[in-house]
């Protein structure tokens, strides 16, 4: 009998442990997003430093962006076509193209195109920062690594992710453009119609807050993973940046997902 409870014990105390340790992180993960959030607004010091990240997560990835929209766009502009002929429906492709990207496909595809390319980068930066000491020098000179690493990336993120979703939309409706009327022969002005006449600005407005609520969720755990490298079991030197890294990103785009559940359950 004493064996039975030793082995219950032990087999309840693992996933106690690894729930303990998952409530730890995501205390230290709201906790670091809240004081990002406050030293965005520390003075205008802040101002070249945000810039220059917005060039970086939002300039740099426009090319991406505009591939990424276009193919969407395409894709869906041919499957809705397809799909709707067989009723007889096809007039409303525009009304399909519309309102899959603006609701859904843009904020999601955009922010899981920047966590891949911007998100992977910030924690890299901010790990080998780490590793290498040079955020424990920040700190010996009374300089405010949070402020001078974190908060600039999350102003940016809040800048670049909503005006890269727009501009995905506008491809992607072109794109579906192009392959609705151009090569299968839909209607041009029925297709512009229905773009026009389906959305309705809470569709804007909610794409927009999820682009927001994205940007903040994959600035905040990029920058997360990578400030906090030196502290994971197992991780040291080169090997723990690349694993802080892989981290980031594949739980960005699972909170990625999972958010977007959530803001589709509340918005519509």
């Amino acid at each position: 009998m004493a064996e039975k409870a030793q082995g219950g014990t032990f087999s309840l105390a693992l996933p106690g442990r690894a729930f303990g340790r998952m409530l730890d992180e995501l205390g230290g993960l709201f906790l670091f997003f809240l004081q990002a959030v406050a030293l965005m607004f520390a003075g205008w010091g802040q101002f070249a430093k945000t810039v220059r990240q917005v060039y970086f997560i939002g300039v740099q990835s426009v090319t991406v962006i505009a591939l990424i929209g276009l193919f969407t766009g395409m894709v869906m502009g041919m499957q809705l076509y397809y799909a709707l002929s067989v009723f007889g429906a096809d007039g409303f492709l525009g009304t399909g193209v519309a309102l899959s990207m603006v609701r859904e496909l843009a904020p999601v595809l955009t922010a899981i195109m920047l966590t891949g390319r911007a998100g992977s980068a910030m924690t890299a930066e901010i790990g080998v920062m780490r590793i290498s000491e040079q955020i424990d020098a920040l700190t010996i000179m009374d300089i405010n690594p949070m402020r001078y690493l974190v908060a600039p990336k999350m102003a940016a993120c809040l800048i670049s992710f909503p005006i890269l979703t727009a501009f995905f939309n506008l491809i992607a409706l072109w794109g579906g453009w192009l392959t609705g009327v151009k090569l299968l022969g839909a209607n041009e002005g029925v297709y512009w119609s229905r773009v026009q006449g389906s959305l309705d600005w809470s569709d804007i407005e909610g794409g927009f807050i999820k682009s927001l609520v994205f940007g903040v969720l994959v600035c905040a755990i990029c920058c997360f993973e990578g400030y906090n490298t030196h502290t994971r079991s197992g991780r040291a030197g080169p090997e723990g940046v690349s694993q802080s890294t892989t981290s980031a990103v594949v739980k960005s785009c699972v909170v990625i997902l999972a958010a977007d559940y959530v803001l589709t359950s509340l918005l519509w």
